[in-house]
This record gives C-alpha cells, structure tokens and sequence, in this order.
C-alpha cells in the first residue's frame, strides 16, 4: 500500500523510519552473531494495534529498513512490500498479552535448542545469563503460526522476560527493541557457557542472592545500550 501511513503526522512518519531502521540493524546483528539465521523474526509495537516485523523472505544478513513492513494484530499488511512470517502470530500472540512489551525477538539460536532438545532446564551460571529469567519451554517444537499456538506460547512465557520451543528457538521480549536484543543475546551466552560446563562436569548455578546481585546491578538500560553499540560496531568494522 502506497499510502498507508497517510494518516501518520510527519514528527510519527520519521520515528517510524528511525524504528525500521533500528529493527534492521537489530536483525543484522544477531545475524552476525549466529543467533538468527535465514529465518528468525524481530518486532516492534507502534501504537496499540500495528507493529513493524521483517518480512518473511528477506535475506537477514542484508536486511534493511526497506525490509520491514507494518502490519495489524491480524497480521493484514498495512504498509511496505512483501508479506510478513508466517509467524507474525508470535508477536502479536506476545502483543496481546503484555501491555508492558514493546519490540519481541524470535530466533533459532543453536546453544539454547540444544537445551531443549535435550531436557536440560536453562540455568543461570553467568551473571548476565541471570536477566532472561528462568527462560520456561514450550514443549512442543511447532511452528507458532496461528492464534491458538501464540495464545500457548504467551502463556508459557507469563510476564517473564525469555521463553524456549522445544528442538524450535528461543523468545525474548521487552521495552525497547535494543533490550530483547540484549536479552537474546545474553540467553544464548548463557546456554553456551552451561551446554559447555556440562561437558566437564556440574556448573555452578548462580543461586537466589547471586540472581538478585546480578539483576540490580545489571539490569540497567546504559549497561543495554553498551551491548547493543559493542554489537553494533562489529557490523561497522
């Protein structure tokens, strides 16, 4: 559609250029990491009722803004070119939910399936692994491409910050779309260092005390920022 964004004031027409073009870089990036590969989907809510989300046959390692699309809660394309994953149910499922969610990332990071492909429950042994929570499982490895799948997957993930599929990926979500990065991002720094650990022997699992120490001091949104930009730079280098 051409003209979608008509009704938009030119101040909101840029923001959301801004968002696409962050939501891109966001794409690239974990691309560049191995956390997505040539699938894997990253979200951004406008307003109450349209969100930004790559479209399905991009290639994401050269992905940009031109790449992403708005669309509904239905998944109806409002504007841009191509149609969006067959897996926009995720976002929107996430979208429905929690009010509190502003950017959702879903990826097929290999450490983190490993987990649970095998039935190990996902355990914080680094203080940053300590953010996504207890990151809970799906147990099922089907795509989360209708509302009633979506609608599973929410409630999987309750108000938590990170949830696992089954032998699928993984899910991160929060306030901003530089903090579902971060969050996916440590997820899977975390599953690596345990799926590695259990090759030698029982890692230390950070307990209660260590897991509030690590989310006061480490939840903080200039310690995201500072992830995201050393991420970010490795696509400029």
């Amino acid at each position: 559609m051409s003209n979608a964004l008509g009704g938009l004031g030119m101040a909101e027409q840029t923001d959301v250029g801004a968002l696409k073009r962050q939501l891109a870089e966001c794409i690239r990036m974990l691309e560049r990491a191995d956390i997505i590969d040539f699938n894997g989907h990253c979200s951004i809510r406008i307003g109450d009722d349209r969100i930004l989300i790559n479209q399905g046959n991009c290639q994401r390692s050269r992905i940009t803004a031109a790449d992403i699309v708005t669309i509904d809660m239905e998944g109806r394309l409002i504007e841009g070119a191509g149609n969006p994953p067959l897996e926009f149910h995720l976002h929107t499922g996430v979208y429905r939910a929690r009010k509190d969610v502003k950017a959702v990332v879903h990826a097929h990071p290999k450490w983190s399936t490993y987990l649970s492909m095998t039935g190990h429950a996902y355990l914080p042994v680094f203080a940053q692994g300590v953010l996504p929570g207890d990151a809970p499982v799906l147990d099922t490895p089907t795509s989360i491409n209708t509302r009633e799948m979506a609608d599973r997957l929410a409630a999987v993930l309750g108000d938590r910050p990170a949830a696992l599929m089954k032998s699928h990926g993984a899910v991160t979500v929060g306030a901003s779309i530089v903090e579902a990065f971060v969050l996916a991002v440590y997820l899977e720094e975390n599953a690596q260092r345990q799926y590695m650990a259990l090759q030698i022997g029982k890692p230390y699992v950070f307990d209660a005390e260590d897991q509030r120490m690590a989310r006061e001091k480490l939840w903080s949104a200039s310690l995201f920022q500072r992830t995201w930009d050393h991420y970010k730079a490795k696509l400029e280098g």
